[in-house]
């Protein structure tokens, strides 16, 4: 347990010690979603009955934050570790491929919900004068926030992971993130409901994974979401072991991380 457990803490202090890049920004950049969305769409759309627009932008803000934040602390961690070549230290430990997983991947967890939980706090302020304030600041279904949140994070952790390994340099990362994780999630329902959008979209939008995890988070909000929570928690939860396999594979094998 120590060997993981040391590895989870150098993995946190990284992230904490540059907390103004790393936490702050983000909760910077939901904001000015929210400010622009927000007050253009406001009293245009509807979403859910009784509902406005703005309180409904917020549970999608939140977990679109949890999301790229827990994949850019996994892959970022371990692309800089290749390129830096302080790798090297981590391989010369005992540490198996499981103590690597955890420690990578609950910080990407940890560091995931700490800036949903920033965004959160920062955006209420704008659906302070809301009637639906209370949903907004108290879920009303409070577990399946947490569920989604956490299994959100967890996977999006591990595909960072898988990122990390696959990659050997910055521009590898990039192209990693703009055109398959940046994508899913702008295309998962964040700023809209899919039964908004023409058959052949909401179909597609049915393929995608993240839809799943925003619509199950939001739907603890306010009990209202485009498809049943429990449909949301099993996509989800066999996304999670079907990319935690990968990753825990990849690690066994020592994918690009041995010579």
């Amino acid at each position: 347990m120590t060997g993981w457990t040391a590895l989870f803490y150098k993995e946190v202090l990284r992230f904490w010690k540059v907390s103004f890049q790393t936490i702050a920004a983000p909760v910077l950049t939901a904001v000015l979603y929210l400010l622009i969305f927000g007050h253009v769409l406001e009293d245009r759309v509807q979403v859910y009955e009784g509902v406005n627009y703005t309180a409904f932008l917020i549970p999608g803000l939140v977990m679109m934050s949890v999301l790229q934040n827990a994949f850019a602390n996994s892959s970022s961690s371990l692309v800089q570790s290749k390129i830096m070549g302080n790798l090297v230290f981590l391989l010369l430990t005992p540490l198996s491929h499981w103590s690597w997983y955890f420690a990578y991947v609950l910080s990407a967890v940890l560091r995931g919900v700490v800036v949903g939980l920033g965004v959160l706090l920062a955006t209420a302020v704008f659906v302070w004068q809301s009637s639906v304030l209370n949903m907004s600041l108290w879920p009303a279904q409070p577990l399946w926030v947490l569920i989604f949140a956490l299994l959100g994070a967890a996977m999006l952790g591990t595909l960072g992971l898988i990122a990390g390994l696959w990659a050997d340099k910055f521009d590898q990362m990039a192209a990693f993130q703009n055109f398959v994780i940046m994508p899913m999630t702008f295309l998962s329902g964040v700023f809209y409901s899919i039964h908004s959008l023409p058959d052949f979209w909401q179909r597609v939008s049915h393929l995608n994974p993240f839809f799943y995890m925003i619509d199950g988070f939001r739907y603890g909000f306010f009990a209202q979401s485009d498809v049943s929570p429990w449909i949301s928690l099993s996509v989800v939860l066999t996304s999670l072991l079907g990319v935690a396999s990968l990753a825990v594979h990849l690690l066994r094998i020592g994918y690009k991380i041995r010579g």
